[in-house]
Formats: structure tokens, C-alpha cells, sequence
């Protein structure tokens, strides 16, 4: 039996995934949904007022622009969480690395293959054609990661009482998932599913908001990252760090960062008590 918690903007979207759940989850549910077309109250918020409004133990957090394609995927993360106690967390997407620079949940490390994924993807902002990513280079039900996407994912409600998202802190729609990500696998295993697929009608928006909201998190996280659970060589951490640290920097300037304002940001960070990482972000940044 599981409590899905929705956060909506729109009322068709909404209908069209209760009728997608009601027709594929396969067990007992509820769903609790918010209307948030006003945009007022953040994620955390609302999802930490489902968890409290939830009758059952297990809680699925999705966006309300997906069809979830899977039949009978309720009993399928249900198994998972009986297979193995120690899981706390379940996604359909995220990564075995997290950054010590600013990131989001992806990560590259070159040949090394860390992120790991299951859904399929229709662009909203671009051009491009529906795409099936999945990366599954283990060949395995379920791979261990230390961070989720937050499109998808399923945990316990007894995991949210102890680890709260931290609504003092994200106050709009970004990074909750990092941060509850974070959290939980201190504690618990949070793994990628690829039994379970979906369909997301829309691609990641990283605006300004996303900029400030994932500076955020690596500032409270700053004593804890990096964070390794697939083993990377010395290069290939170096290749992940280096890579999200030139996604992020262009990010900032797209969204109006000047140079030296960039420049101020992170001599403030705890990144300059890395003397590499440092000096790769000062290259970076007066790159012209």
C-alpha cells in the first residue's frame, strides 16, 4: 500500500496521472495532491505536509507531467524495500558520484559510466525526439547511488520523520531531491530502479533559480562531499569534477553572473581549501 504525493500546477496533468496510476500501480493507494498553481509554497514544504497526511508506510514523490508505463509498479518498489531493509530510497535516475563543485544529480566521468537511469524523455524546450535513456551497465534490478532525481522516487514514511526536507533552507523547486538524497543515504541505501519506466514530458530547467538553489546545497553539504559509492580512480574523480564544474560555470554566466561575481561566490566556498579544484575553477572562470 503506498501514499503518492503530487505537488500540481496544472488540473489536466493532474487527472491524466491519476487515471495513469489508478490503472498501473497494481495495489492499494492514495494520492495526495496540493494545488500549487500559485507557485507559493515550496517543495519541501508541501512534501513534508504529505508525508504527515500519509495512512501508509510506503510514500512515492512524483511530478504530475509523467505516465508511468509499468504495470503492477507498486508492488514491484514495494519488493524492493522488503528485499533489502537497508534501502531507503528509490529512484529511477541518479548518480554513484556526488560533486564536491556545484551539480546537479548527473555526473560524467569519462568512459567510467555513473549515472544510472531508466525512463523515457520528451523535450519541452528543445526540438529534440523522444529518447529511451537507460543506463544499466551492471545489468542489475536495482544499482546503489548517493543521489535521486526527484521526477520519481519512493521512500518510507518513517525515513521523512527523521529526515525532513529542509524547507528553512529550499524554499522553491530545486534541490529538494539532492538534499533528501543526501540525508537518507547516510543512513540508508538509495538505489535506481530499472524495473520500474516512466515517461517525462518535459526536460530540466536550470535558470538562475536553479543556479542559487544548488549553490545552497553545496554549501550546506560542503564537509560531507564529495561522495563516492562506485569506487572512481583519482582520474576519473578529477574528470567528474572538472566536467560538472564547467556545466555549472556556464550556467552561471548564461544566467547573468559576471566574472568576478563568480569569481567572489566561491572564494566565499570551502572550495578554495581545495588547491586543485580551485585553481581549475580559476582557469574556468577568465576563460573568455
Amino acid at each position: 500500500m503506498i501514499s503518492i504525493i503530487i505537488a500540481s500546477v496544472n488540473k489536466d496533468q493532474l487527472s491524466d496521472i491519476k487515471e495513469n496510476i489508478a490503472a498501473t500501480i497494481g495495489v492499494d493507494h492514495e494520492i495526495i495532491s496540493f494545488d500549487n498553481a500559485d507557485g507559493k509554497r515550496g517543495l519541501c514544504e508541501i512534501y513534508n505536509e504529505g508525508a504527515k497526511r500519509a495512512k501508509y508506510e510506503l510514500l512515492c514523490y512524483m511530478h504530475e507531467d509523467i505516465s508511468i508505463r509499468t504495470k503492477d509498479w507498486g508492488s514491484i518498489v514495494a519488493a524492493i524495500f522488503n528485499e533489502d531493509q537497508k534501502i531507503g530510497l528509490i529512484g529511477i535516475a541518479g548518480s554513484s558520484y556526488k560533486t564536491q563543485v556545484p551539480s546537479g544529480w548527473f555526473c560524467s566521468a569519462g568512459e567510467k559510466k555513473i549515472n544510472y537511469i531508466n525512463i523515457l524523455q520528451r523535450y519541452k524546450f528543445s526540438e529534440e525526439k523522444t529518447q529511451h535513456i537507460s543506463q544499466n551497465v551492471k545489468n542489475e534490478k536495482y544499482s546503489s547511488v548517493v543521489v535521486v532525481d526527484g521526477v520519481w522516487f519512493c521512500t518510507k514514511k518513517e525515513i521523512v520523520k527523521v529526515h525532513k526536507f529542509d524547507e528553512e533552507t529550499f524554499k522553491k523547486f530545486h534541490c529538494y531531491d539532492l538534499d533528501f538524497s543526501l540525508q537518507v543515504q547516510k543512513t540508508y541505501r538509495a538505489v535506481v530502479t530499472f524495473q520500474v519506466l516512466l515517461e517525462h514530458f518535459s526536460e530540466g530547467n536550470y535558470g538562475k533559480t536553479w543556479v542559487e538553489e544548488t549553490l545552497k546545497l553545496h554549501e550546506k553539504w560542503a564537509a560531507d562531499l564529495p561522495i563516492d559509492v562506485e569506487g572512481l580512480s583519482k582520474k576519473e574523480i578529477f574528470f567528474a569534477e572538472k566536467h560538472s564544474l564547467k556545466f555549472f560555470l556556464k550556467q552561471m554566466k548564461i544566467t547573468g553572473y559576471k566574472k568576478i561575481e563568480i569569481f567572489k561566490i566561491f572564494w566565499r566556498s570551502k572550495l578554495k581549501n581545495n588547491f586543485s579544484l580551485f585553481l581549475m575553477l580559476n582557469k574556468e572562470i577568465w576563460r573568455s
